[in-house]
Parts: structure tokens; sequence; C-alpha cells
């Protein structure tokens, strides 16, 4: 099984439990508590291995990640499903699992995630005002991640998916090259 696939079924999984009406987790404190969990998991060489090296018996990377989840203050729903990757042999997948899930998450509230790169930092107007027009242009509530692309000449370039919108001086500038050649 892809990776992909892996995240995807782990993914899928979650959001079942936290989208359920009766579920004592919501998404985004799932979301939260994993981010802290994989920010620490990251932060440490020793700690990685130590989850995933086969020569560490499950039992005691469950009490390792049970000690870590009461330092956390993590959920019931978040320390079990932390186990089940453990279990699964799949703890080394968390960072892919939890970027999955959020889609998921998103996709099932009718959210669209956008990724926009600017040649410099957008002004909290600027973000206002291209989250609207991604949301008219989709039809759907828009959550943003900004990022810089020094590449870029000005303006940003929006990814939705596999849809690009791009406003940039450069792609305006490729636009108007293709009409020049195409006319002469």
């Amino acid at each position: 099984m892809t990776l992909s696939a892996v995240a995807t079924r782990y993914a899928n999984a979650l959001a079942d439990v936290v989208t359920a009406g009766a579920s004592a987790l919501n998404p985004q404190q799932a979301l939260a508590e994993l981010r802290s969990f994989d920010e620490l998991l990251r932060g440490s060489a020793e700690l990685q291995n130590a989850l995933t090296t086969p020569a560490v018996p499950v039992s005691r990377k469950r009490a390792v990640v049970g000690r870590l989840a009461d330092g956390l203050k993590l959920s019931r729903i978040s320390r079990n499903f932390l186990y089940v990757l453990l279990d699964h042999r799949r703890i080394a997948s968390l960072s892919d699992i939890i970027r999955t899930f959020e889609e998921v998450v998103d996709a099932r509230l009718g959210f669209a995630q956008a990724e926009v790169s600017s040649a410099t930092e957008l002004s909290d107007a600027d973000r206002g005002a291209l989250t609207g027009r991604l949301e008219r242009l989709t039809g759907k509530r828009i959550r943003m991640r900004f990022s810089l692309d020094p590449s870029l000449i000005g303006g940003a370039v929006a990814r939705i998916g596999s849809t690009v919108y791009d406003g940039s001086v450069r792609g305006q500038l490729a636009t108007l090259e293709r009409r020049l050649s195409a006319e002469g």
C-alpha cells in the first residue's frame, strides 16, 4: 500500500470518529493535539528511533507514548489513535496522516484548502480580498496557507487542489507573451 493510501485510510478513520455527533473531541482539537505530538516526535531523533524501530517492544512504545500524551494533555481519542499507529507500525507516517486528516475534515465540512504564494507578505486586507475572490470562484469556503516565493516578481499564485490561479506578474507576462506569439 502506498504512503498516501495509508495516510488516507487512517485519516478517514480518525475523521469518522471525531465528526460523529457524540464525539468528545472536535476535529480542530484532534488536529491541534496530533500536531503537538508530531512536533515533539519530529524534534527528537531518539524518540523517532525508539518508536519506529522493531527492536523496541510495542508495550514499551505504548508506555512512552502514554507518558508523552499525559504531558501534552492529549484526549483519550488522540492517545488511542497514536496507539493504533504504533500497533500497526505507522507512527512514522504521522505527519502525512495529519496533513491528509486536515484535508479530509475540510472536505467534509465544505472547505477547500488554498496554498498561496506571494512575492511579499500580504496585508490582512489583501488576504481577506483574496479569500473572498477564491470563495466566489470555487463556491466553497477557503482555508488559506500563505508562503513567500521570492521568484515571483509581484502578485500571488493560489493553488486549490490541481487548479492554479496565477495572478503573479510573471504569470501575466507569460500570458502576454503567448498572446503576442499567437498574433505574430
